[in-house]
C-alpha cells in the first residue's frame, strides 16, 4: 500500500475511537504515522513535509475549518506533488462530509480513507483564500425564532444569516457589482452564496443540485427588499432561477465582486472580509477519497 499519513486537528487528536482506527490499522501492518496540529498554520508545514517524505495519501481528521486548512494547503503546491485527501468528519457540522456521503462514523470514515478509490474534485480560489464546500457572504447574525423557515433552511444556521425579516430591513444592505460570465449586477444584496457544494450552516441545503467536480460554483444572492414583497421573496426562495426578482440563482466558473464597504465572507467557517474579491473554480485541483456513490459527483447525476 502506497505511503499514508494522517493530520488530526489537536482538539480531536485523543479521541478514543480515532486513537483505535489508527491502531487497527497499524495491526493490518499499515505504515500509518500521524501528525498533530496546534494551530492553522501547522496544516501547510506538515502537508509541506509529507510531501518531502512521498506520502500519495493524507488521512485529516477534523471539522470543516480543518478541511479548508487541508485544501489551502495542499493548493500551495503543483497538481503532480499533492498527496490524495481523505477526511474524518469530526467537526460540529461537518456539512462537506455529509453531503459528499462520507460516514460520520468514525471506523466506517476510517475504513473508506485507507481503501476508498479518488476522484477529481474541484476547488474555488478567493483571492490568495481556498475554499471547498460554500463561501457566505451577508450580514453576521444569529437566525432566531422570528426568521422564516424559508428563509432560514436556505440561509442556514451560523455567522452569516439573517435575525428575522423584520430586523434585516432595518439593516443597510450592502452595495455592490457582481459580475460572472453571463453578466452583472449592481445594487444591493442581503446575503450570498456561493457553493461548490451542497450544504453549511449545520445541514441547510443552500445548493441541493451542487456538484463538485463539474468546474461551477452554484450561485445565490439575496436582493434587498421591503416588508410588503416578502411573500414574492419566499415564493421565490422554494425555485430560484436566473430571472428572480428578488433571489438570482445561476451556476458560474467564476466571480468578481466590488463592493463601496468590506463585505463579509465566510470561507468553509473562515471568517474573510474584502472590498474586491475575485472567485475562481479551480478545476480538479483536490484527488479526494469518496464514496463511489458519493452525490456529488458527475458520474452519479440523474
Amino acid at each position: 500500500m502506497d505511503s499514508i499519513r494522517a493530520i488530526f486537528n489537536g482538539k480531536k487528536a485523543n479521541t478514543p475511537e480515532l486513537r483505535q482506527a489508527v491502531f487497527d490499522a497499524r495491526d493490518r501492518d499499515i505504515d500509518l504515522q500521524v501528525r498533530v496540529t496546534w494551530e492553522p498554520s501547522d496544516m501547510y508545514r506538515l502537508v509541506n513535509e509529507a510531501i518531502c517524505d512521498g506520502v500519495k495519501r493524507l488521512i485529516v481528521a477534523g471539522g470543516d475549518g480543518t478541511v479548508n486548512e487541508a485544501v489551502s494547503a495542499l493548493n500551495q503546491f503543483q497538481v503532480s506533488e499533492r498527496p490524495q485527501l481523505a477526511i474524518i468528519p469530526m467537526g460540529t457540522a461537518n456539512d462537506f462530509a455529509t453531503a459528499t456521503a462520507i460516514p460520520s462514523n468514525i471506523a466506517e470514515a476510517f475504513a473508506l480513507a485507507l481503501e476508498g478509490n479518488t476522484f477529481a474534485v474541484d476547488s474555488v480560489r478567493a483571492n490568495d483564500r481556498y475554499f471547498m464546500n460554500v463561501a457566505a457572504a451577508g450580514f453576521g447574525a444569529e437566525v432566531t425564532a422570528e426568521t422564516p423557515v424559508e428563509l432560514k433552511d436556505f440561509l442556514g444556521g451560523g455567522a452569516y444569516t439573517l435575525t428575522g425579516v423584520v430586523k434585516a430591513l432595518g439593516f443597510k444592505p450592502y452595495s455592490g457589482t457582481l459580475t460572472v460570465d453571463k453578466g452583472t449586477f449592481t445594487g444591493e444584496i442581503l446575503v450570498g452564496a456561493f457553493c461548490n457544494g451542497r450544504l453549511a450552516g449545520g445541514g441547510q441545503s443552500l445548493a441541493p443540485e451542487a456538484l463538485i467536480d463539474d468546474g461551477l460554483m452554484d450561485l445565490t444572492l439575496v436582493k434587498s427588499f421591503v416588508a410588503s414583497e416578502l411573500p414574492q421573496v419566499l415564493e421565490e426562495l422554494k425555485s430560484p432561477d436566473e430571472d428572480g426578482k428578488y433571489i438570482v440563482h445561476t451556476q458560474t466558473s467564476w466571480l468578481d465582486i466590488d463592493f463601496t464597504q468590506p463585505l463579509p465572507i465566510n470561507l468553509d467557517g473562515e471568517p474573510y472580509r474584502s472590498n474586491n474579491i475575485r472567485f475562481e473554480v479551480v478545476p480538479s485541483s483536490i484527488r479526494l477519497v469518496l464514496p463511489d456513490d458519493c452525490p456529488c459527483l458527475s458520474k452519479n447525476c440523474v
